[in-house]
């Protein structure tokens, strides 16, 4: 168990989202307000660079080196803070070195990853470590999945006011996403590709809407998947499949489970993003489904693979410009109905690009949150979803201070 002054070390500091995380947490709390946090990697000149950058005075920010594949320094690095927060992708190839030692040492630990398959690993290695430990490990605490959970939480809290009960049937459309990939994530998403294509039994745990239930806690219930152009009644407009969807859901279906079935024992959960309405939604919906199918295909194939990554997608350290990620946004649009066919409706907006400004927006609070909000003492180690350990604390942290809103709407169809 750490006794150490720091409450949050940024590790993976110099990559690209971890510049901008270190950028936010020095806006958000300098560095001696009530967060005291540090940030580690395994270049010490690196580090250096990034503190000038910032404008800090040397001795003003703690700089930590270590190495993602080096044991001995991840552990002293958890001796010396409460919770680490990590950006170093893809987690598949890089993280689980970082996850062992939070888990062994007791000290928490939460990520951006969207990796359902490292996810799905390091529980199934590590969860009885962390729950002997103490350590509270929180996975998808970005764009993916943050929004999509801890909306489809807010929505169910609003259902419960108003209606005494939860919906069990709830939909989340993309109304609207300005912002671009980093290198970081494309790296992520080509391992993902490069790990299914030889290997059948994880191509059928990625196609499990509930691969990160617990034993025991997945219900028989068939989910429903948007996987090509289709017309959505709820939203009198036609969708088109969105590529975040294949963690979001199995977040959501985890929280769900972990909640003992709050949700409901039947509850259904699906993603897609709204084309509009007419000829034009549907040529549009058709014409990004059948993108996004040429993506996947094109990923799969190890020559097309490698000749993506090498000259159309961006490279590790590459992303969206500073400008880009200010003008960038998100708003998306939960609807649910109850089991007796009441509905409601709701939406959670982000004021940054979805990827990187927002993203660790997302990721400096929930780290906070770890920190500061979640009693350790009421709160047992093992993995959690943002939802479930996170709950309206992190709603609060994140209008406050991340420029996100979880709102009702009303007599909307979109």
């Amino acid at each position: 168990m750490s006794t150490s002054s720091l409450d949050v070390i940024a590790f993976g500091a110099t990559s690209f989202v971890g510049k901008i995380l270190c950028r936010y947490l020095l806006e958000e709390f300098g560095t001696q307000g009530e967060l005291k946090w540090a940030v580690a990697g395994r270049s010490k000149a690196k580090l250096e660079e990034l503190r000038d950058s910032l404008g800090v005075k040397p001795g003003a920010l703690r700089l930590v080196v270590a190495d993602a594949a080096d044991d001995g320094a991840l552990r002293k690095l958890c001796a010396s803070t409460r919770v680490v927060v990590s950006t170093v992708g893809p987690y598949a190839l890089h993280g689980e070195p970082l996850v062992r030692a939070c888990a062994e040492s007791g000290t928490d630990y939460c990520d951006l990853t969207g990796e359902v398959q490292w996810i799905r690993r390091m529980v199934q290695r590590y969860e009885a470590t962390a729950r002997k430990s103490g350590a509270r490990i929180v996975h998808c605490c970005g764009f993916d999945s943050i929004p999509s959970d801890m909306g489809v939480y807010f929505l169910q809290r609003e259902a419960r006011n108003r209606f005494g009960a939860p919906c069990t049937r709830v939909k989340m459309r993309v109304k609207a996403m300005r912002g671009g990939f980093s290198g970081g994530t494309v790296a992520s998403l080509m391992n993902v590709f490069k790990e299914a294509a030889g290997d059948k039994a994880l191509r059928q745990e990625l196609a499990d809407p509930y691969s990160l239930c617990p034993p025991g806690g997945a219900p028989k219930v068939r989910q429903p998947e948007v996987r090509s152009a289709e017309f959505d009644a709820d939203f009198d407009a036609w969708v088109a499949p969105f590529v975040m969807s294949a963690i979001n859901t199995r977040v959501v279906h985890r929280t769900n489970a972990l909640s003992e079935r709050a949700y409901g024992a039947d509850f259904v959960y699906d993603e897609a993003m709204l084309m509009g309405r007419g000829l034009n939604g549907r040529l549009a919906a058709t014409a990004t489904a059948a993108g996004l199918a040429g993506f996947m295909l094109a990923g799969a194939i190890g020559p097309l693979r490698a000749a993506l990554e090498r000259f159309a997608l961006p490279k590790p350290g590459e992303g969206p410009s500073p400008e880009a990620q200010r003008k960038g946004s998100f708003d998306l649009r939960f609807f649910g109905t109850t089991v007796d066919g009441r509905q409601i409706r709701t939406k959670v907006t982000g004021d940054r690009d979805p990827g990187y400004g927002s993203t660790s927006k997302m990721l400096g609070q929930a780290a906070a949150c770890l920190a500061l909000d979640v009693d350790k003492a009421a709160t047992p180690g093992g993995f959690w979803t943002p939802a479930t350990i996170f709950g309206d604390r992190l709603i609060e942290r994140l209008e406050a201070h991340s420029g996100l809103t979880f709102e009702s709407v009303s007599g909307m169809r979109h």
